[in-house]
């Protein structure tokens, strides 16, 4: 299984962060990688089974390499604490809050089985994981801007 983390404090009670992370139309704001997200009907909100999908490019300086769609399924959903789904049941992302004096830690972490044969390929030859790790990085500083104004 490969998975990776990153984690960065937001001076503002865990309830402020997880109304933002569970608001998935806004991830297009904050990612370098997913532009826009809208929920698939009936959904529409954060709640367990809810789908949505969310539009992604993959760039190399201003050259785009690849632009698709995910469909993604809530997996769980603990109000100010966890929310996780899974993406075209293949990655599952994952942010866990934790409260402390007025602060919270929010850790964005993704897991996946290893990709084989060319998919394995071209992961390793474009550095997919370490892309993935500064995204994660770059989400959670935009994240904590927002929510911090």
């Amino acid at each position: 299984m490969i998975e990776q983390s990153a984690s960065i404090v937001i001076n503002r009670p865990a309830s402020e962060v997880f109304a933002v992370v569970t608001d998935v139309t806004r991830m297009g704001e904050w990612s370098p990688e997913c532009t826009a997200v809208r929920w698939v009907a009936p959904a529409t909100g954060p709640a367990m089974g809810a789908t949505f999908e969310g539009d992604n490019v993959a760039s190399l300086g201003p050259i785009t390499l690849k632009k698709w769609t995910t469909t993604s399924e809530i997996s769980e959903v603990v109000p100010d604490r966890v929310f996780e789904f899974i993406a075209e049941d293949i990655t599952t992302w994952r942010y866990e809050l934790v409260e402390q004096d007025g602060a919270t830690t929010l850790t964005e972490s993704f897991s996946h089985a290893p990709f084989t044969g060319m998919q394995g390929f071209v992961g390793t030859l474009v550095r997919r994981p370490q892309a993935l790790m500064k995204g994660m990085h770059q989400t959670l500083a935009k994240m904590k801007q927002a929510i911090e104004a």
